[in-house]
């Protein structure tokens, strides 16, 4: 039995060779049959999780015959919902390959980027940007009247959030601050990728300081993850967050900025995410910063995980829809990079499943049981974030929830960013 994906320009995904191709509409069940062609999200859903229980039950025969009506759905170039079927029948298809003797290789080759290009990719929609915003708007805060800045960051996005704050900082009445960033030496295995090592982004924000004026450093975390099945040894870089090892001083601020990333601290539990939050709190940072997406991705069940993932991963689909025409090169490559992380949250258990995203609450209640207080965006934050949303399509929004700030698409949760300060240093 074989099963072929075609790339990224055909209109649906081809189950060829094998007896999905060639299994009668007749065959498959009653509560199925009305949902064939139809493009309703509810129906779509409903067949994701009749998949998904026929594949926890060990069940082939259905499976095969559910995906077959998917696939009858599918279009990577067709309206949001089918081009979402599509990347969830991929992901369904490579977690069946396992025991359906079938050809379920991951089809997510991506490219890497220039930073050019990765500029582009960051602009498209507010998804990265407004966390970037509402980051470097509660950081300038923190740092009023501090003469030196060290910032760890932790983040996915090749450290695209700097420039802006260190035109910020060059800006300031009382004059810029000398400025230390320090990133890890690895990353999580996700998009985006770039084409430049780190020592060429740190190369590149230095001679950009330089140019406002911003004494600079830039330090690499030397912890390369050992050999082990998840392939990003956090524990590694747990052991290095030391005062001595990072060289802090008495005399700087302290920022700890999370982007997109709290989310890969993962054994199989989340217990390495309180790891991490009590290492934090160790350092007494001036600040912790976290931005994440508002989602509850990490369901042990999979059914569960179809019925969040497809409802929230919509977000993202419908956005593009507006912006960009169906065949828009672009708009396939960021669509394939969800792609990227529907095939892990579906397709994967244990070590290899590395998305395990939690909601907002989940992230706040966690740091209040860890000693930290939020603090809330000043108001020329939020102006500017307000003034941020206005550059895109009408549908993006922005409310306060709790002690968040989120990124609303047509009224839906999708982004988060909240701000910290350990228990004991408010003013």
């Amino acid at each position: 039995m074989k099963t072929e994906l075609r790339s990224n320009t055909s209109t649906s995904i081809p189950l060829q060779n094998s007896s999905f191709s060639d299994t009668p509409q007749s065959s498959i069940s009653g509560a199925l049959k009305g949902c064939l062609g139809s493009l309703d999200g509810a129906c779509i859903e409903k067949l994701l999780l009749h998949c998904a229980s026929a594949l926890e039950s060990n069940d082939g025969t259905l499976a095969q015959q559910v995906m077959w009506v998917l696939n009858n759905v599918a279009s990577v170039v067709g309206d949001p919902n089918q081009r979402l079927t599509s990347w969830f029948l991929r992901a369904l298809i490579s977690r069946a390959s396992t025991w359906m003797n079938l050809d379920g290789s991951s089809s997510f080759q991506r490219r890497k980027m220039s930073v050019t290009e990765l500029a582009g990719y960051v602009d498209l929609i507010p998804w990265h940007r407004f966390g970037f915003c509402a980051s470097n708007g509660a950081i300038i805060k923190a740092i009023e009247g501090y003469q030196k800045v060290h910032i760890l960051d932790f983040s996915i996005t090749h450290c695209m959030q700097w420039p802006t704050l260190i035109d910020a900082l060059g800006k300031r009445p009382e004059g810029p601050p000398s400025l230390r960033i320090t990133v890890p030496s690895f990353r999580p295995p996700v998009p985006p990728f770039l084409n430049v090592s780190t020592e060429e982004v740190g190369l590149r924000l230095s001679n950009f300081a330089k140019y406002r004026d911003v004494p600079f450093e830039f330090k690499a975390i030397d912890a390369s993850p050992r050999k082990q099945k998840s392939g990003f040894s956090i524990e590694m870089l747990l052991s290095q967050l030391t005062p001595s090892l990072l060289n802090l001083q008495n005399d700087e601020a302290l920022v700890v900025n999370c982007q997109n990333w709290l989310r890969y601290l993962s054994d199989g539990t989340i217990s390495l995410r309180h790891d991490f939050v009590q290492t934090i709190k160790g350092l007494n940072p001036s600040i912790v910063v976290i931005v994440d997406e508002d989602s509850d991705l990490s369901a042990p069940c999979l059914s569960s995980r179809i019925t969040t993932c497809f409802n929230y991963l919509w977000i993202p689909f419908d956005a593009l829809e507006t912006l960009l025409p169906r065949d828009s090169c672009q708009r396939i490559e960021y669509e394939s990079d969800i792609g990227h992380k529907i095939e892990n949250i579906i397709s994967y258990e244990g070590f290899q499943r590395i998305e395990r995203l939690e909601s907002g609450s989940n992230q706040i209640q966690r740091m209040r049981n860890a000693g930290f207080v939020s603090v809330q965006f000043c108001e020329e934050t939020v102006k500017q974030m307000k003034s941020l949303l206005d550059e895109h399509a009408s549908g993006w929004g922005m409310k306060r929830e709790e002690e968040m700030l989120v990124l609303t698409w047509k009224g839906h949760n999708s982004v988060f960013a909240t701000a910290w300060i350990v228990s004991g240093l408010e003013d």
